[in-house]
């Protein structure tokens, strides 16, 4: 589309409103677009697409426009990551800021400038992984994300489902991990479909929908999943147990779960029951050594999804990561008691980090001997999903096209 001085300022305006970070990006967005409601379909999506390009890469692009201010950042990201020509953007943007933009020299630049990742979070990833893969592993974040879909396999098969969307001009492909999963092209409004609206498929990334497969309830166990959120978790466990048995969906936000109900409702699963942690700890009390599994999905970081929340990589500081690793352990010991002998317990994050992953898992299974370790390369074997990264389950945009994914998965002794 062509780019207007009003679209500029709009993507200047929406963008000095992302930068500083008090809340997530896409909030803050949909702040901006509520208070410019002359903006056309077409103007949001180019002042969303720049905005995030930003958010993506703001390391190279301060870097290329040799300036941190919003409208630099917008000229660098139209010309380095959006494909416009420099004399596309004549009489738009200044001269020399052209200029500078055209002449910089990426090889100049420090490792972490070319990762587009803050410097101590640069460190992190090459002292675990080594220059050369975490350079692959933060180009794999910097992509957008494709849109995948959970078909809910209870009340339809994945063919069918693909089949309507087709029918619809929508175009899709399995997902080469998920017996659930569709993969759709291009962003159409799923939300607005007949499919969604009758609860037959679900947004949910493929990594995440792996994790019900890890947990793999069978019908009419009772199980938790223990840091519920809105539910996309359990409601792929409901789809596994068909209907049986009971899920305890356990939060500690209640405005969280209660996104839980019209999803379900929609779902038509009807063996759901929430739990408000710090409200209802006295029924949870009850639930000690009682559950066939327990999913412990911890808040975290969530670096693992930058492909889809770039803002994350600036929001979040090395002090915020050895906040939550504590919290995680405490999360983690607390699901864990509600595990029966026999049981199993997964620990998962949606984060890329050491601390928040192995270092967490094995503190647990440093104190906790009643529990062993279980190979989630053979747990998915088991229900023929082919995925193999050894014993605990690590997923990577630039090797799976998932979402980053950590998970542990461990078995109560009898």
């Amino acid at each position: 589309m062509r780019v207007t001085r009003a679209l500029l300022a709009h993507a200047g305006g929406a963008a000095s409103m992302v930068l500083r970070g008090d809340a997530p990006a896409d909030q803050l967005l949909s702040r901006y677009f509520r208070e410019h409601r002359d903006l056309g379909q077409n103007d949001r999506a180019f002042v969303a697409e720049t905005v995030f390009a930003v958010l993506r890469r703001k390391r190279s692009l301060e870097a290329a426009s040799g300036a941190s201010a919003p409208h630099a950042l917008i000229a660098a990201a139209l010309l380095r990551v959006l494909g416009h020509s420099a004399r596309s953007m004549q009489g738009l943007i200044d001269e020399n800021l052209l200029a500078r933009i055209r002449q910089t020299r990426p090889s100049e630049w420090s490792a972490a400038v070319r990762a587009d990742l803050p410097d101590w979070l640069w460190e992190r990833l090459a002292g675990q992984y080594g220059d050369e893969e975490a350079l692959r592993i933060a180009h794999g974040l910097l992509n957008p994300a494709p849109l995948d879909l959970r078909v809910n396999l209870a009340r339809s098969e994945r063919d069918a489902a693909q089949q309507r969307l087709a029918a619809d001009g929508i175009e899709s492909k399995p997902t080469p991990y998920s017996p659930a999963g569709l993969r759709v092209a291009g962003k159409p409004a799923i939300n607005r479909h007949d499919l969604f609206t009758q609860g037959l498929v679900e947004v949910q990334d493929e990594g995440s929908q792996l994790l019900a497969w890890l947990l793999a309830p069978r019908r009419g166990e009772m199980i938790a999943d223990y840091c519920a959120g809105a539910g996309g978790k359990t409601l792929a466990a409901a789809m596994l147990m068909r209907g049986t048995g009971r899920i305890y969906a356990m939060d500690v936000s209640a405005k969280r779960l209660a996104a839980l109900a019209p999803r379900a409702a929609r779902a038509r699963v009807t063996n759901v029951h929430t739990l408000v942690l710090g409200e209802d700890d006295a029924r949870a009390r009850r639930l000690a050594g009682k559950l066939d599994r327990v999913l412990v999905d911890a808040p975290c970081s969530g670096f693992g999804t930058l492909r889809r929340n770039p803002d994350l990589k600036w929001r979040h500081g090395p002090q915020a990561i050895a906040e939550l690793s504590t919290k995680q352990r405490a999360i983690l010991a607390a699901g864990a008691r509600l595990v029966k002998p026999g049981g199993r317990l997964v620990y998962a994050t949606c984060s890329i980090l050491h601390e928040e992953n192995d270092a967490v898992a094995d503190a647990f299974q440093a104190v906790h001997s009643e529990f062993r370790p279980l190979s989630a390369a053979a747990v998915l074997a088991a229900q023929r999903i082919t995925l193999d990264t050894g014993e605990r389950l690590r997923l990577w945009p630039h090797l799976h096209d998932t979402d980053g994914f950590f998970a542990a998965v461990f078995e109560r002794a009898t």
